[in-house]
């Protein structure tokens, strides 16, 4: 199972074991991780599950689809790094993976 770390605004760390196959932002969810507010449910229909990706890690997840990017506009303080949690899907391959979660959602 993927560990991984989420990183709180207050440099606070919570590392989670995840189920291969479910999104960040579900693992996030099961886990109480402070801050990821999903208020979509994962459907790609609002910025409330967003992340930065560590730098390591940004190959590894992909780039945002263009749909992800157009609902990122509406996150606060977007970075390169920003990615919407329900948008990546946990492989065996992501086992480390480092996210910050952002100071604010809206």
């Amino acid at each position: 199972m993927p560990k991984i770390t989420f990183i709180q605004p207050d440099g606070s760390e919570q590392v989670v074991e995840a189920e291969p196959g479910v999104t960040l932002m579900e693992s996030a969810k099961m886990n109480d991780v402070p801050g990821i507010e999903a208020e979509c449910g994962g459907a790609c229909a609002c910025a409330t599950c967003h992340v930065y990706v560590d730098d390591a890690w940004r190959e590894k997840t992909g780039k945002p689809s263009q749909m992800e990017e157009d609902m990122l506009d509406f996150a606060f303080d977007v970075r390169e790094q920003s990615r919407l949690s329900c948008q990546i899907k946990l492989t065996p391959e992501l086992d480390g993976l480092v996210v910050r979660v952002p100071a604010k959602q809206f």
